[in-house]
Protein backbone atom coordinates (compact mmCIF):
# COMPACT_ATOMS: atom_id res chain seq x y z
CA UNK A 1 0.00 0.00 0.00
CA UNK A 2 1.20 3.10 -0.56
CA UNK A 3 2.20 5.53 2.18
CA UNK A 4 2.02 8.63 2.64
CA UNK A 5 5.24 9.99 1.19
CA UNK A 6 4.05 8.36 -2.03
CA UNK A 7 0.76 9.91 -1.84
CA UNK A 8 2.34 13.52 -1.29
CA UNK A 9 4.71 13.62 -3.91
CA UNK A 10 1.40 12.43 -6.47
CA UNK A 11 -0.13 15.57 -5.16
CA UNK A 12 2.63 16.98 -6.16
CA UNK A 13 2.37 15.72 -9.33
CA UNK A 14 -1.34 16.80 -9.77
CA UNK A 15 -0.28 20.61 -8.33
CA UNK A 16 2.57 21.24 -11.15
CA UNK A 17 0.92 19.49 -14.12
CA UNK A 18 -2.62 20.10 -13.79
CA UNK A 19 -3.88 22.76 -11.47
CA UNK A 20 -5.09 25.94 -13.39
CA UNK A 21 -5.85 23.75 -16.33
CA UNK A 22 -9.12 22.64 -17.45
CA UNK A 23 -9.64 18.97 -17.47
CA UNK A 24 -11.64 16.73 -19.40
CA UNK A 25 -12.79 13.76 -16.94
CA UNK A 26 -14.22 10.55 -17.82
CA UNK A 27 -14.03 6.78 -16.93
CA UNK A 28 -12.80 4.27 -19.73
CA UNK A 29 -14.24 1.38 -17.49
CA UNK A 30 -17.40 2.92 -16.82
CA UNK A 31 -17.05 2.54 -13.07
CA UNK A 32 -17.04 6.43 -12.54
CA UNK A 33 -18.86 7.50 -14.94
CA UNK A 34 -21.79 9.71 -13.15
CA UNK A 35 -18.61 10.96 -11.08
CA UNK A 36 -16.26 11.70 -14.15
CA UNK A 37 -19.76 13.87 -15.32
CA UNK A 38 -19.68 16.29 -12.67
CA UNK A 39 -16.13 17.27 -13.03
CA UNK A 40 -15.76 16.76 -16.99
CA UNK A 41 -14.68 20.28 -18.04
CA UNK A 42 -14.36 21.79 -15.28
CA UNK A 43 -10.93 23.71 -14.18
CA UNK A 44 -8.25 22.26 -11.34
CA UNK A 45 -7.78 24.63 -8.55
CA UNK A 46 -5.85 22.67 -5.82
CA UNK A 47 -4.37 19.34 -4.87
CA UNK A 48 -3.68 18.12 -1.66
CA UNK A 49 -3.04 14.92 0.39
CA UNK A 50 -3.44 14.08 4.13
CA UNK A 51 -1.47 10.81 5.06
CA UNK A 52 -2.68 8.60 2.48
CA UNK A 53 -5.61 10.16 0.97
CA UNK A 54 -5.93 12.66 -1.93
CA UNK A 55 -8.21 15.77 -2.63
CA UNK A 56 -8.21 17.56 -6.10
CA UNK A 57 -9.93 20.85 -6.23
CA UNK A 58 -12.23 21.86 -9.00
CA UNK A 59 -13.52 25.47 -9.71
CA UNK A 60 -16.98 23.90 -10.05
CA UNK A 61 -16.92 23.66 -5.92
CA UNK A 62 -16.25 19.67 -6.21
CA UNK A 63 -13.19 17.88 -5.74
CA UNK A 64 -12.29 14.31 -6.34
CA UNK A 65 -11.26 12.27 -3.38
CA UNK A 66 -8.98 9.16 -3.75
CA UNK A 67 -7.28 6.20 -1.38
CA UNK A 68 -5.15 3.82 -3.63
CA UNK A 69 -5.96 1.23 -1.06
CA UNK A 70 -3.71 -1.50 -1.93
CA UNK A 71 -3.72 -2.06 -5.13
CA UNK A 72 -4.41 1.69 -6.97
CA UNK A 73 -1.98 3.63 -8.76
CA UNK A 74 -2.08 6.76 -11.07
CA UNK A 75 -0.16 6.16 -14.61
CA UNK A 76 0.75 9.52 -15.38
CA UNK A 77 2.03 10.69 -19.37
CA UNK A 78 2.69 13.81 -20.83
CA UNK A 79 4.48 16.70 -20.00
CA UNK A 80 5.15 15.52 -16.48
CA UNK A 81 7.13 15.92 -13.58
CA UNK A 82 10.02 13.72 -12.68
CA UNK A 83 12.24 12.76 -10.05
CA UNK A 84 13.38 15.60 -7.62
CA UNK A 85 10.86 18.45 -9.10
CA UNK A 86 8.08 16.33 -7.40
CA UNK A 87 9.43 16.41 -3.93
CA UNK A 88 9.94 20.86 -4.14
CA UNK A 89 7.77 22.92 -1.95
CA UNK A 90 5.20 25.24 -3.94
CA UNK A 91 7.05 28.42 -2.26
CA UNK A 92 10.46 26.57 -4.19
CA UNK A 93 8.51 25.58 -7.03
CA UNK A 94 6.21 29.38 -6.93
CA UNK A 95 9.69 30.96 -7.01
CA UNK A 96 11.36 29.28 -9.88
CA UNK A 97 8.68 29.53 -12.45
CA UNK A 98 8.60 33.35 -11.90
CA UNK A 99 12.80 32.86 -12.12
CA UNK A 100 12.22 30.89 -15.49
CA UNK A 101 9.10 33.57 -16.61
CA UNK A 102 11.37 36.26 -16.21
CA UNK A 103 13.48 37.63 -19.42
CA UNK A 104 17.59 37.89 -19.20
CA UNK A 105 19.77 40.80 -19.64
CA UNK A 106 18.62 40.57 -23.19
CA UNK A 107 15.08 40.20 -23.41
CA UNK A 108 14.89 36.53 -23.89
CA UNK A 109 13.48 34.12 -21.78
CA UNK A 110 15.98 31.72 -21.68
CA UNK A 111 14.45 28.66 -19.89
CA UNK A 112 11.41 29.08 -22.04
CA UNK A 113 12.84 29.06 -24.89
CA UNK A 114 15.26 25.43 -24.89
CA UNK A 115 11.96 24.01 -26.00
CA UNK A 116 8.98 21.94 -25.28
CA UNK A 117 9.70 18.99 -22.24
CA UNK A 118 10.06 15.64 -23.95
CA UNK A 119 6.49 14.17 -23.16
CA UNK A 120 7.32 10.38 -21.27
CA UNK A 121 5.33 8.26 -18.91
CA UNK A 122 5.56 7.47 -15.06
CA UNK A 123 3.55 5.36 -12.48
CA UNK A 124 3.16 6.35 -8.91
CA UNK A 125 2.21 4.03 -5.87
CA UNK A 126 4.04 2.65 -3.66
CA UNK A 127 7.10 2.69 -6.12
CA UNK A 128 7.67 4.90 -9.08
CA UNK A 129 8.67 3.47 -12.44
CA UNK A 130 9.44 5.81 -15.37
CA UNK A 131 8.69 4.22 -18.61
CA UNK A 132 9.34 4.93 -22.32
CA UNK A 133 8.72 8.12 -23.46
CA UNK A 134 5.19 8.56 -25.70
CA UNK A 135 4.81 9.02 -29.37
CA UNK A 136 1.46 10.58 -29.29
CA UNK A 137 -0.51 12.55 -27.02
CA UNK A 138 -2.78 11.44 -25.67
CA UNK A 139 -2.26 7.88 -25.54
CA UNK A 140 -5.09 5.27 -25.19
CA UNK A 141 -5.71 3.71 -22.03
CA UNK A 142 -4.62 0.76 -21.19
CA UNK A 143 -6.46 -1.82 -18.92
CA UNK A 144 -9.26 -1.11 -16.04
CA UNK A 145 -8.67 3.18 -15.65
CA UNK A 146 -11.54 4.29 -13.53
CA UNK A 147 -11.02 7.14 -13.79
CA UNK A 148 -9.01 9.41 -16.51
CA UNK A 149 -7.93 13.11 -15.96
CA UNK A 150 -6.79 14.72 -19.63
CA UNK A 151 -5.66 18.58 -19.57
CA UNK A 152 -4.05 20.05 -22.62
CA UNK A 153 -0.59 18.77 -21.77
CA UNK A 154 -0.73 15.75 -19.22
CA UNK A 155 -3.28 12.85 -18.77
CA UNK A 156 -3.59 10.93 -15.46
CA UNK A 157 -5.35 7.16 -15.19
CA UNK A 158 -6.42 6.02 -11.77
CA UNK A 159 -6.94 2.06 -11.58
CA UNK A 160 -7.23 0.21 -8.95
CA UNK A 161 -8.19 2.74 -5.79
CA UNK A 162 -9.86 1.67 -2.91
CA UNK A 163 -11.91 4.76 -2.79
CA UNK A 164 -12.63 7.40 -5.72
CA UNK A 165 -15.66 9.68 -5.46
CA UNK A 166 -17.11 13.08 -5.71
CA UNK A 167 -17.31 15.30 -3.01
CA UNK A 168 -18.29 19.09 -1.75
CA UNK A 169 -16.21 21.17 0.75
CA UNK A 170 -18.37 19.82 3.26
CA UNK A 171 -17.88 16.14 2.33
CA UNK A 172 -13.57 17.48 2.39
CA UNK A 173 -13.70 18.61 5.91
CA UNK A 174 -15.45 15.75 7.13
CA UNK A 175 -12.99 13.26 5.54
CA UNK A 176 -9.84 14.96 6.73
CA UNK A 177 -11.27 15.81 9.89
CA UNK A 178 -11.59 11.18 10.62
CA UNK A 179 -7.88 11.72 9.76
CA UNK A 180 -5.18 12.30 12.74
CA UNK A 181 -2.29 14.76 12.10
CA UNK A 182 0.10 14.95 8.92
CA UNK A 183 3.38 16.56 9.52
CA UNK A 184 3.17 17.84 6.27
CA UNK A 185 0.06 19.32 6.97
CA UNK A 186 -0.56 19.92 10.60
CA UNK A 187 1.72 22.89 12.51
CA UNK A 188 4.80 21.31 14.29
CA UNK A 189 3.09 21.74 17.16
CA UNK A 190 -0.47 21.62 16.68
CA UNK A 191 -0.21 17.98 14.79
CA UNK A 192 2.58 16.74 17.51
CA UNK A 193 0.36 17.63 20.65
CA UNK A 194 -3.26 16.04 18.61
CA UNK A 195 -0.48 12.84 18.36
CA UNK A 196 0.36 13.14 21.98
CA UNK A 197 -2.86 13.44 23.48
CA UNK A 198 -4.66 10.67 21.53
CA UNK A 199 -1.78 7.85 22.37
CA UNK A 200 -1.92 8.85 25.91
CA UNK A 201 -5.62 8.14 26.08
CA UNK A 202 -5.72 4.50 24.69
CA UNK A 203 -4.43 0.85 25.70
CA UNK A 204 -3.91 -0.15 22.66
CA UNK A 205 -0.48 -1.42 21.40
CA UNK A 206 1.20 1.70 20.21
CA UNK A 207 2.11 -0.99 17.16
CA UNK A 208 -1.33 -1.12 16.09
CA UNK A 209 -1.74 2.60 17.05
CA UNK A 210 0.90 3.94 14.12
CA UNK A 211 -1.08 2.07 11.46
CA UNK A 212 -4.72 3.85 12.85
CA UNK A 213 -5.02 6.61 10.46
CA UNK A 214 -7.50 8.56 12.64
CA UNK A 215 -4.41 8.42 15.14
CA UNK A 216 -1.31 9.81 12.88
CA UNK A 217 -1.87 10.38 8.83
CA UNK A 218 0.37 8.36 6.46
CA UNK A 219 2.30 5.57 8.37
CA UNK A 220 1.75 2.22 6.88
CA UNK A 221 3.66 -1.34 7.50
CA UNK A 222 7.21 -0.23 6.43
CA UNK A 223 7.41 2.88 8.61
CA UNK A 224 5.74 1.32 11.41
CA UNK A 225 8.22 -1.21 11.93
CA UNK A 226 10.85 1.23 11.10
CA UNK A 227 9.98 4.06 13.76
CA UNK A 228 9.18 1.74 16.44
CA UNK A 229 12.90 0.20 16.09
CA UNK A 230 14.68 3.67 15.48
CA UNK A 231 12.90 4.68 18.77
CA UNK A 232 13.82 0.91 20.43
CA UNK A 233 10.57 1.04 21.23
CA UNK A 234 8.54 -2.78 21.92
CA UNK A 235 5.23 -2.59 19.65
CA UNK A 236 3.07 -4.17 22.16
CA UNK A 237 3.64 -1.67 24.69
CA UNK A 238 0.23 0.21 25.39
CA UNK A 239 0.10 3.90 23.82
CA UNK A 240 -1.16 4.80 27.48
CA UNK A 241 2.58 3.84 29.12
CA UNK A 242 4.76 4.97 26.47
CA UNK A 243 6.53 8.06 27.89
CA UNK A 244 5.35 11.49 26.47
CA UNK A 245 8.91 12.50 25.57
CA UNK A 246 9.04 9.60 23.58
CA UNK A 247 6.15 10.08 21.97
CA UNK A 248 6.73 13.79 21.50
CA UNK A 249 10.31 12.47 19.85
CA UNK A 250 8.25 9.36 17.62
CA UNK A 251 6.55 12.35 15.94
CA UNK A 252 9.15 14.35 15.41
CA UNK A 253 11.48 11.25 13.67
CA UNK A 254 8.21 10.86 11.61
CA UNK A 255 8.08 14.09 10.22
CA UNK A 256 12.08 13.85 8.98
CA UNK A 257 11.30 10.69 7.50
CA UNK A 258 7.89 11.37 5.67
CA UNK A 259 9.80 14.82 4.43
CA UNK A 260 12.55 12.72 3.02
CA UNK A 261 10.71 10.14 1.48
CA UNK A 262 8.64 12.90 -0.36
CA UNK A 263 12.10 14.27 -1.26
CA UNK A 264 13.56 10.97 -2.76
CA UNK A 265 10.85 9.28 -3.48
CA UNK A 266 11.75 6.07 -1.53
CA UNK A 267 11.16 5.04 1.91
CA UNK A 268 15.01 5.59 3.22
CA UNK A 269 14.52 4.99 7.19
CA UNK A 270 18.53 4.07 7.77
CA UNK A 271 20.82 6.80 9.42
CA UNK A 272 24.92 6.94 9.77
CA UNK A 273 25.53 5.21 6.38
CA UNK A 274 28.41 6.14 3.96
CA UNK A 275 28.26 7.56 0.51
CA UNK A 276 28.65 4.19 -0.82
CA UNK A 277 26.13 2.74 1.62
CA UNK A 278 23.82 5.27 0.62
CA UNK A 279 23.69 4.58 -2.79
CA UNK A 280 23.86 1.43 -2.38
CA UNK A 281 20.07 1.46 -0.40
CA UNK A 282 18.72 3.88 -2.98
CA UNK A 283 19.30 1.06 -5.72
CA UNK A 284 17.78 -1.63 -3.30
CA UNK A 285 15.21 -2.14 -0.82
CA UNK A 286 17.27 -4.84 1.41
CA UNK A 287 19.98 -2.46 2.03
CA UNK A 288 18.01 0.69 3.42
CA UNK A 289 16.19 -0.59 6.40
CA UNK A 290 16.75 -1.71 9.58
CA UNK A 291 13.79 -4.87 10.40
CA UNK A 292 11.26 -4.63 7.49
CA UNK A 293 11.23 -7.79 5.82
CA UNK A 294 14.51 -9.16 7.50
CA UNK A 295 12.92 -12.01 9.50
CA UNK A 296 14.90 -14.29 10.34
CA UNK A 297 18.03 -12.48 9.19
CA UNK A 298 20.48 -10.49 12.20
CA UNK A 299 19.73 -6.90 13.76
CA UNK A 300 21.94 -4.72 12.21
CA UNK A 301 22.58 -4.04 15.73
CA UNK A 302 22.87 -6.56 18.16
CA UNK A 303 22.36 -9.18 15.75
CA UNK A 304 19.80 -11.29 17.38
CA UNK A 305 17.40 -12.65 14.89
CA UNK A 306 14.50 -10.42 13.64
CA UNK A 307 10.80 -11.40 14.15
CA UNK A 308 7.47 -11.42 12.33
CA UNK A 309 4.83 -11.61 13.73
CA UNK A 310 0.40 -10.87 12.01
CA UNK A 311 -0.60 -7.58 14.40
CA UNK A 312 -4.66 -7.01 13.10
CA UNK A 313 -3.77 -8.72 9.89
CA UNK A 314 -0.31 -7.16 8.54
CA UNK A 315 3.14 -8.33 9.14
CA UNK A 316 4.62 -6.50 12.30
CA UNK A 317 8.69 -6.45 12.27
CA UNK A 318 11.18 -5.74 15.24
CA UNK A 319 14.18 -6.96 17.45
CA UNK A 320 12.93 -9.16 20.48
CA UNK A 321 16.51 -7.52 22.13
CA UNK A 322 16.67 -3.84 20.83
CA UNK A 323 13.01 -3.26 21.36
CA UNK A 324 12.37 -4.07 25.00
Amino acid sequence: MPEGHSVHRIANQFEQTFVAHRVAVSSPQGRFAAGAAKLDGATMVDSKAVGKQMFLEFDNGLWLHVHLGLYGAWDFAGDIATGHSMAESRTRRAATRKAENAPDDDGEHSMASIGAPRRTRVRMAEQEKAEDDIESFPPDPVGQVRVRLLSDTAVGDLRGPTKCEVLDAAGVDLAISKLGPDPLVDTPKKGRERFVTTVRKKRTPIGLLLMDQSVVSGIGNIYRAELLFRARLDPHTPGNQVPEDVLEALYKDWTKLLKSGVELGQMMTMDGLTKAQHAKALRSRADRHWVYHREGLPCRVCGTNVVMEMAAGRKLYWCPTDQV
